[in-house]
């Protein structure tokens, strides 16, 4: 199957898509946004991924670190805004650097999850999740993925049904206006 590589956002290609679910890598998207300097506005965020269709759930993945007061102001913002948050503690490692690995975290959700969508909406670059988004195309289910070009691996690309580089809709999906509350996640 030939991937399509667009900008599905715009009025000229959109389709009914059905059930959508979204799976977002908070970690990804946040050095994403970095990489293109923009704050992300998470309510246009959610609106942009569901383009009008019937959202099914929209699952937010990302490390915390229970201290940071902002951190979580943020996800109790996310979680009463339309998100499923779905967290981690970071754990330390023996370098100094903090991480908190989600793969298997949203694997395992598309995968439980599949059954109840015709669409998936994965915001993530991470190669590790191309096998679990090639299951779900096998169980029926469409899977496009939203990312920076520069941070998304090849195999994810090219199991994809559809592949938007998060550049073309920057526009859409950026903050206009000071936020109360900005996702900081640690290093990971």
């Amino acid at each position: 199957m030939p991937i399509l590589t667009t900008d599905e956002h715009s009025p000229q290609t959109h389709f009914r898509r059905g059930r959508v679910a979204i799976f977002i890598d908070g970690s990804n998207l946040f050095y994403a946004a970095l990489q293109l300097g923009i704050e992300i506005d998470y309510t246009k965020l959610l609106g942009c991924l569901t383009q009008g269709d019937r959202l099914l759930r929209a699952f937010f993945y990302t490390g915390v670190d229970r201290i940071n007061e902002k951190q979580q102001g943020f996800l109790l913002w996310m979680r009463r805004n339309g998100y499923r948050v779905v967290t981690k503690d970071l754990v330390q490692l023996p370098d100094g650097s903090k991480k908190a690995n989600l793969d298997v975290e949203i694997a395992v959700d598309m995968m439980t999850l599949a059954d109840y969508y015709d669409t998936a909406v994965l915001v993530s670059g991470d190669g590790d999740l191309a096998y679990a988004v090639n299951a779900v195309s096998y169980r029926g289910a469409r899977v496009e993925v939203l990312s920076l070009r520069s941070m998304t691996s090849d195999s994810l690309i090219n199991v994809a049904d559809i592949y938007t580089d998060i550049a073309n809709i920057k526009e859409k999906i950026q903050k206009t206006s000071h936020p109360n509350y900005t996702y900081q996640p640690l290093p990971s």
